[in-house]
């Protein structure tokens, strides 16, 4: 089986954010991931320690983190191809490749940004492909790989990535550094056979993030043919963490990983 890692971001929502690295521990987790934690680009020095402190504590490894992405309750997913905030982008690397050098976080996913009213998509497209770039020589020297993700369609606005090859040619744009984040929640809710393409494309893919669908639940709630994904995805080669990032169905909601 895979080695997953608990995505806090939606896992042990019950207490706040920093005491879920110590409830994914005691839940038998060993690593966690989570979206941006900060209210801005640009946190303070103490909230980025309290951060770093509060994983330490628990005694669990930071294997993915989210760039800013804007206002996510607000609906915003990603700011990279917004030509106008490259500068919110450029502070946040440097706050990211901090928290990279300290914890050894490998993976850092950039949302791509919604298209704008007004903004020709070749505009955008070429303000990602450039804060990609930045990115990725900003975070590779530190041992990070940056990540693009296609999202589900309809749920996440005018969201331009919807496919492993929409996000595949992103990535092959932006150049070295960059690969692209397999979420089989969106892919399936997109119609993609899941099983199939992490089948093809597992070994080639920089992260694995599981869901099941509809409702976003774990494994074993949806329609996903989870035991023949993990089996596909163990014989593509794949070697890296699965991030858990569902939102839990019941109290029991862990019981599939013992399965």
């Amino acid at each position: 089986m895979p080695k997953f890692a608990a995505n806090v971001s939606l896992l042990f929502s019950d207490v706040p954010l920093l005491d879920r690295f110590a409830a994914a521990r005691a839940a038998g987790f060993e690593a966690v991931e989570c979206w941006w934690p900060f209210a801005g680009p640009d946190p303070g020095a103490d909230q980025v320690t309290a951060f770093v402190a509060a994983l330490d504590a628990a005694d669990v490894r930071l294997t993915g983190l989210n760039l800013f992405a804007g206002d996510m309750p607000g609906g915003e997913r990603g700011i990279v191809s917004h030509p106008d905030r490259a500068d919110e982008l450029r502070r946040n690397l440097s706050v990211v490749r901090t928290i990279v050098q300290t914890t050894g976080c490998d993976r850092v996913n950039a949302l791509y940004g919604h298209r704008l009213p007004g903004v020709p998509a070749h505009v955008q497209d070429d303000a990602a492909a450039h804060a990609l770039r930045l990115a990725a020589d900003t975070l590779a020297p530190a041992g990070a790989t940056v990540l693009v993700e296609p999202l589900t369609r309809g749920e996440n606005g005018d969201y331009p990535l919807l496919t492993l090859a929409d996000a595949q040619a992103v990535a092959d744009r932006a150049g070295a550094g960059v690969a692209v984040l397999f979420d089989a929640y969106h892919l399936h809710n997109n119609g993609a056979d899941v099983v199939a393409d992490i089948a093809r494309h597992g070994a080639d893919v920089g992260h694995v993030q599981v869901a099941d669908a509809p409702g976003r639940g774990e494994p074993g709630t949806g329609t996903i043919d989870y035991p023949a994904f993990f089996r596909a995805l163990d014989a593509s080669g794949y070697t890296g963490w699965v991030g858990c990032e569902y939102r839990p169905s019941s109290p029991d909601h862990l019981a599939w990983l013992a399965a």
